[in-house]
């Protein structure tokens, strides 16, 4: 089993800043990507960012400048710094990996729990 364990969301103020994490754990070869989607009810979840081993990121366009996203291919951990948050950043975030289980040969899409990120006006 593989499980996806977040942490970080909370309550800001706009303007602020909150880091978002997302460890991995289980039976690991490795995981392909990491990386953040946020989601607010009734709508689609959408890409924040993602990170592909080996260095090339994506960011979403309303978060760029403002979020970094880095990840830790020996912790198999995925961070997301978020700044100078707005009040339409509200949503909760989802931790997404791309990994390879023990055993097998291919990439399993895995999902966290979601951390709930509120910013106040």
């Amino acid at each position: 089993q593989v499980q996806l364990v977040e942490s970080g969301g909370g309550l800001v103020q706009a303007g602020g800043s909150l880091r978002l994490s997302c460890a991995a754990s289980g039976s690991i070869i490795r995981a392909s990507s990491m990386g953040w989607y946020r989601q607010v009810a009734g709508d689609q979840r959408e890409l924040v960012a993602n990170v592909i081993k080996g260095g090339s990121i994506m960011y979403a366009d309303a978060v760029k400048g403002r979020f970094t996203v880095s990840m830790d291919t020996a912790k198999i951990t995925v961070y997301l710094q978020m700044n100078n948050l707005k009040p339409e950043d509200t949503a909760v975030y989802y931790c997404n990996a791309h990994i390879q289980r023990a055993g097998t040969w291919y990439d399993t899409d895995y999902w966290g729990q979601g951390t709930q990120v509120t910013v106040s006006s």
